[in-house]
């Protein structure tokens, strides 16, 4: 599929049903409650951020949050592309569009995210995000297979970059219309 006209927008509750459709296409992501993925598309809609196509329908969604504590750092929950859109840096190209919106409403200087080891799919989008933020990375366990999963889960790898400085304007964005 070719995706050169994009809407990067805030998501609206109404998301939310296509957002538990489109993280089941994406394992290996926790499938989560259709009442979480409204919340993500209503209280959590001011830092995520959906792609929908012309037509409206959802090809991506990156959800995050400022923690508490943490009011300069945003946490990316989960990134989503839908499979017929991988491969044409989609995801990189949310990323950098909330990291820019989310900077710029709160002050954002630290991203931070987790990822299960072996999932080569995600260090490689995180790894080259950090590298055109060149935000130095720190990496440690945040929840432990043995200690939090029971043993049923892998461990949960925090990934912490920054400080950094968004530019407001890059090339990430060429040929997508945004709106906010």
């Amino acid at each position: 599929m070719n995706i050169t006209q994009l809407n990067f927008c805030k998501p609206e509750p109404a998301d939310g049903p296509a957002l538990h459709a489109l993280i089941k296409r994406c394992p290996p992501l926790d499938t989560n409650s259709v009442y979480c993925n409204l919340l993500q598309c209503s209280d959590f809609a001011q830092t995520s951020i959906a792609v929908k196509s012309a037509d409206g329908g959802l090809l991506g969604f990156v959800s995050g949050y400022v923690p508490p504590g943490r009011l300069k750092t945003l946490f990316i929950w989960q990134v989503a592309v839908a499979p017929e859109c991988r491969g044409q840096q989609l995801a990189k190209r949310m990323l950098h569009a909330l990291v820019r919106r989310v900077s710029a409403d709160k002050g954002i200087a630290y991203l931070e995210t987790t990822i299960t080891p072996g999932n080569q799919a995600s260090e490689a989008l995180f790894e080259r995000f950090f590298n055109d933020l060149s935000a130095p990375v720190e990496t440690s366990v945040l929840f432990s297979k043995e200690q939090h999963f029971n043993g049923q889960h892998e461990d949960e790898v925090l990934y912490r970059a920054g400080p950094f400085i968004v530019q407001q304007s890059d090339t990430m964005q060429n040929s997508t219309t945004q709106t906010h």
